[in-house]
């Protein structure tokens, strides 16, 4: 398993109540049966909104979700890079936050 994917699993692994499932054929996590986190392209994936949204897609490399590649992208879907693994924890956690408390 390389280094990115290892730390994606601690980072959601360590979330309270977070479940390990698979979202469009990709590893996620989810809360309630909803994702906010998922891992693509050695890359760590948060559904966000709001300051944590606009934080998360102002960093070098970071880009809206487009599992498909087809410039469908997922609008509070955010992906962002490994060089930014400091941060992942912090949006996981929000994306979290978000997604639990989202009817």
């Amino acid at each position: 398993m390389a280094k990115e994917e290892t730390l994606y699993k601690s980072i959601g692994g360590a979330l309270k109540d977070a479940e390990e499932s698979q979202m469009f054929g990709k590893p996620c996590f989810k809360i309630n049966g909803k994702a906010f986190v998922c891992f693509f392209q050695n890359e760590m994936v948060f559904k966000l909104t709001g300051d944590e949204h606009a934080a998360a897609i102002a960093l070098k490399g970071a880009q809206l979700f487009d599992p498909s590649g087809k410039g469908r992208a997922m609008k509070e879907w955010v992906q962002v890079p490994y060089t930014h693994k400091a941060k992942w924890e912090t949006f996981a956690a929000a994306a979290l936050k978000y997604v639990k408390n989202t009817k």
